[in-house]
C-alpha cells in the first residue's frame, strides 16, 4: 500500500497551492485511493491582517476515489473550502455538489468516461481506464473536471497516448515507468505524465515529495 506526500503547485507561476499525503491500494474489486490536502508551507493569505492568515498544515481538503476492476469510478467525494461532490460511473457520470451552507445541493449528468481534477489520483485512474499500449493511436476520452478552489464541475476532451513503458533497476527490485502525452483537445496544449504503477512521478503541477513504500503493479 504506497504512501507518501505530493505537492501541488500552479504549473504556470508555480506558486503552492497545497499538500496532498495519500494513501491507496488495489483490492480485489478495483483500486482506492484516499488522501488529505494542506496549506503548503508558510503563511497563506485568506484576509487581511494576521487574523487573516492560515498557518502551514491547515486542512485544505481531501479525496476518496475508488475505481472498479475496468477503472470505472464507482465512487468519489471530495472536499474543498466548504464545498462538497459526492459523483459515480451512472449513465454517464453523474454528481451531487453541495454549497458551505449545506442548504444547497445542485445534481449534474454527463455523457463522459470518468472524473478529473487538481489531484494526482485522476492521472492514474485515467491511465486505468485507458489500459494504452506504447503501439497504440492516441484515444479521446471526455472527462468532468472539478474545479478549485469550489469544486466547480467543467466538461473537457483530452487525447491520451503512451509513449514509452521502461523498467528501471531499484534496490527493490524493477520500476515499471511509463511515459503519457495528454493533449487538452480544446486549446491543443500538450504536457507530459510520468507513472509508476498508481504513483504520480511527475506532472504539471504535481511534485512526489515522499514516498514510503513502492508503487502499486497492476495485473
Amino acid at each position: 500500500m504506497p504512501r507518501g506526500r505530493y505537492s501541488l503547485h500552479d504549473p504556470h507561476d508555480h506558486t503552492p497551492l497545497a499538500e496532498e499525503r495519500f494513501h491507496c491500494a488495489p483490492g480485489p474489486s478495483g483500486w482506492r485511493y484516499v488522501s488529505q490536502l494542506t496549506t503548503p508551507s508558510g503563511l497563506t493569505p485568506s484576509g487581511t491582517g494576521p487574523e487573516g492568515a492560515v498557518r502551514q498544515g491547515t486542512p485544505a481538503g481531501s479525496v476518496d476515489l475508488a475505481l472498479d476492476d475496468h477503472g470505472r469510478p464507482i465512487r468519489l467525494e471530495l472536499h474543498a473550502s466548504g464545498w462538497q461532490v459526492r459523483a459515480a460511473a451512472l449513465d454517464g457520470v453523474t454528481w451531487v455538489r453541495t454549497d458551505p451552507t449545506g442548504d444547497h445541493a445542485t445534481e449534474g449528468n454527463v455523457r463522459a468516461h470518468a472524473f478529473t481534477g487538481s489531484s494526482p489520483a485522476f492521472l492514474v485512474a485515467t491511465a486505468r481506464l485507458l489500459r494504452l499500449t506504447p503501439d497504440a493511436s492516441a484515444t479521446r476520452v471526455r472527462l468532468v473536471a472539478f474545479t478549485d478552489p469550489v469544486l466547480a464541475p467543467r466538461t473537457l476532451d483530452q487525447s491520451w497516448a503512451l509513449i514509452t513503458r521502461e523498467a528501471h533497476a531499484t534496490d527493490n527490485g524493477p520500476l515499471t515507468v511509463e511515459e503519457y502525452q495528454v493533449t487538452a483537445l480544446d486549446t491543443g496544449e500538450q504536457h507530459a505524465v510520468h507513472l509508476s504503477g498508481d504513483v504520480v512521478l511527475s506532472a504539471p503541477g504535481i511534485e512526489l515529495e515522499d514516498l514510503e513504500s513502492p508503487p502499486s503493479v497492476f495485473a
